[in-house]
């Protein structure tokens, strides 16, 4: 938008499963194997505002809405220590509901992903 200087865009982005194929199998629901697909979608909206030389993002999980609910918010900014260091904030939530037992290491595999996100 010309008048606020604010770049937005939205995409859909497309992960590969990183869920060991061995859970895939176990949790199944009424018969249908809900973690047994090759790839999760995620809506990532962003902001780029060049006027005040920041970015924030927020992305969430499109694929098994029904049974777990994923989101991270990040924000990027000009560093006030240095105008040529970048300042980065995020934060994520994740909840599984509906494996059963199985809801923790499924919560603990969702937060691996969001942290290899982090390390990039």
């Amino acid at each position: 938008d010309l008048s606020t200087g604010i770049i937005y865009r939205r995409r859909i982005a497309t992960c590969q499963n990183v869920i060991p194929e061995i859970l895939r199998k176990v949790t199944t629901f009424r018969k249908i194997y809900v973690l047994k697909v090759p790839d999760i979608y995620l809506e990532e909206e962003s902001w780029l505002n060049m006027r005040k030389r920041n970015m924030a993002m927020k992305t969430h999980c499109l694929t098994w809405t029904q049974y777990a609910s994923l989101s991270e918010e990040s924000v990027f900014r000009e560093s006030l220590e240095n105008p040529n260091w970048t300042d980065f904030t995020q934060k994520g939530r994740i909840s599984v509901t509906g494996a059963g037992l199985l809801n923790c290491v499924l919560e603990a595999f969702a937060q691996s992903f969001l942290k290899q996100g982090v390390k990039k």
